[in-house]
């Protein structure tokens, strides 16, 4: 499967331990950033793994920061990202499977290496249903983003 994987600074030391598993587990990476420890702001990181999955480079997408929270958030302003923190094996697959989660969001400083690796075997290995209620909530959420109010003047 190719995989974008992305982080901020914070991200960074458990993206490239990730990146290297994924390889060696015969994926291709799709490697947006950071690539130091200089500090770079996670929503650009959200962006550049959404842009990935959103054209078709990649099939699913990993993103991480510090806590997995403020990731999480900027890639859900995007239309068509399906983003969840999974800090457990469970929401990881079962959240491809019913939601059709298409970017994987860990918090570095909450986990740690081997569960890691865990919780992207899961999140890869997952498939979604397609089932119809499944299919109806995905219609619904896709309603949801194409029905944003116009922002409010200060």
């Amino acid at each position: 499967m190719r995989v974008t994987i992305g982080s901020d600074h914070a991200g960074f030391a458990l993206k490239e331990a990730l990146a290297a598993y994924l390889r060696e587990e015969g994926h291709q990476v799709v490697d947006v950033g950071a690539h130091s420890l200089e500090p770079v702001d996670y929503p650009d990181s959200a962006a550049a793994v959404a842009r990935s999955v959103l054209s078709g480079e990649s099939e699913r997408g990993i993103l991480l920061c510090g806590s997995g929270v403020g990731a999480s958030v900027a890639a859900n302003k995007i239309p068509g990202i399906r983003a969840g923190v999974c800090h457990d094996t469970y929401s990881a697959h079962q959240g491809v499977e019913h939601d059709d989660m298409n970017v994987l969001v860990l918090g570095a400083r909450i986990v740690g290496p081997e569960l890691a690796r865990e919780l992207v075997r899961s999140f890869l290995g997952a498939r979604f249903t397609g089932e119809e209620r499944h299919v109806r909530r995905l219609r619904k959420i896709a309603a949801l983003e194409r029905a944003q109010p116009a922002p409010k003047d200060s």
